[in-house]
């Protein structure tokens, strides 16, 4: 009989133990592949955000915080950047394409982005991927919108409802534009960026509300939806804008040109690095958690040695007769470290099923609520990596309980009652 065979039937009537154990160590696998999986998808999504950009320009405040505002929709500017000096960048000779943002309200939670048509012929996000409409067309008149995937999904909409936008982050009833309501005339196809859960409008319609306001209340005097279109809607000001570069390599000299700016103080930051640098940042948490994930594996192959070695003593004269026919050393520790190999291998492949599962379940999940997404592909190099070095160390911690087996004398096993 080989020692396969041994360890096959000895794992059979133990199968009770074994099991529990196949099923920790595969929460263990399926937490540290699942953080490696995340973090990597993290970054690549966050990196992704945006592309073929090359400076992202608003008021003067940090670059980190530029980027939260414009591109993720996080936070809120320090201050705005008055159209002229907006024209006045796009006039450059150097500037091929711009992208307006104003910020500053929302609808039922999601923000509001107003912008011109050249958001959708010039916008590019993860591998120079252009915007898609999933139904619908691009805003043409004033109070018209168009919804990201999520808002649509989320809140059920469809082309040609009507929605309200509230003034502020916050919704609010004496804060809501509702005599000038906007119709959803577009849906964009999903992107897994901060573009699937905004609400898009043009710059004429973020006006056009705000023709009654001032200073951020209702004026004395209240303008319908008709009359505010007999105004001048050009806009005074905009939160930040996006540029794209006929020449690429002259992104610097235009982005110091722009920092020396004299008629007004705004800030010119490069997207990809400033992400790559904001990634830096919270790198330690993604390191800590990938430790915490570790130290959950450790624990899980010292409940595997711990339940082998409490086996022993009820193995002492199975190991007792293999040693009496003639069974050597390394046969037996070679025994204890082959059915320690076919419970990690089989707590491996449970683990890497639960985490697909998990993904599977998961992804439309995050990618709603965080705007992440995560794809769900194959392991790479890294990952498989963990794997083996999983199985390595399990079968280095069975030589343990091997040497301790085999140490026993013969006599000690046989002695024992049945």
């Amino acid at each position: 009989m080989t020692v396969l065979r041994i360890a096959l039937k000895s794992a059979r009537f133990r199968r009770a133990n074994l099991l529990l154990t196949v099923f920790a160590l595969a929460i263990s696998v399926t937490l540290l592949l699942g953080v490696d999986k995340i973090r990597k998808e993290t970054r690549s999504s966050f990196l992704n955000t945006v592309s073929q950009t090359d400076l992202i320009v608003g008021a003067r405040s940090s670059p980190t915080n530029l980027l939260l505002y414009s591109v993720f929709r996080i936070g809120s500017a320090t201050n705005n950047v008055s159209w002229e000096t907006y024209e006045s960048v796009a006039a450059m000779e150097e500037v091929a394409w711009t992208i307006p943002i104003s910020l500053g309200d929302s609808h039922r939670g999601f923000r509001v982005m107003g912008t011109s048509a050249d958001y959708f012929d010039f916008h590019r996000y993860g591998n120079k991927q252009s915007l898609n409409l999933d139904s619908g067309t691009q805003f043409a008149g004033v109070y018209d919108t168009v919804l990201g995937a999520d808002v649509a999904k989320d809140l059920g909409y469809r082309i040609g409802d009507e929605i309200v936008i509230s003034h502020g982050l916050v919704s609010a009833d004496f804060a809501g534009h509702d005599d000038k309501p906007f119709t959803v005339v577009g849906i964009f196809a999903r992107t897994g960026t901060p573009v699937d859960r905004t609400v898009h409008v043009s710059l004429a319609g973020i006006e056009a509300i705000h023709v009654d306001w001032q200073g951020g209340t209702r004026s004395g005097v209240t303008l319908d939806a008709e009359q505010a279109l007999k105004f001048d809607l050009t806009p005074t000001a905009i939160t930040a804008f996006m540029v794209g570069l006929e020449n690429r390599a002259q992104t610097f000299q235009v982005q110091r040109e722009i920092n020396d700016y004299e008629n007004e103080p705004v800030t010119a930051i490069l997207p990809g690095a400033t992400l790559s640098e904001f990634w830096r940042t919270i790198s330690t948490v993604e390191q800590v958690l990938f430790v915490i994930s570790g130290f959950v594996l450790v624990a899980g192959l010292l409940g595997m040695l711990t339940t082998i070695l409490s086996t022993l003593n009820e193995r002492r004269r199975e190991i007792a007769v293999l040693r009496a026919i003639g069974a050597r050393a390394s046969q037996v520790v070679t025994l204890i470290a082959l059915e320690t190999l076919l419970v990690v291998s089989a707590g491996c492949v449970l683990g890497v099923g639960m985490l697909y599962g998990l993904l599977a379940v998961g992804r439309p999940i995050v990618t709603r609520r965080f705007g992440v997404n995560i794809a769900i592909t194959w392991l790479d190099a890294t990952q498989i990596g963990i794997m083996a070095g999983v199985v390595i160390g399990a079968v280095l911690v069975a030589l343990i309980p091997g040497f301790v087996a085999y140490r026993r004398s013969i006599q000690d096993g046989l002695a024992l009652k049945v």
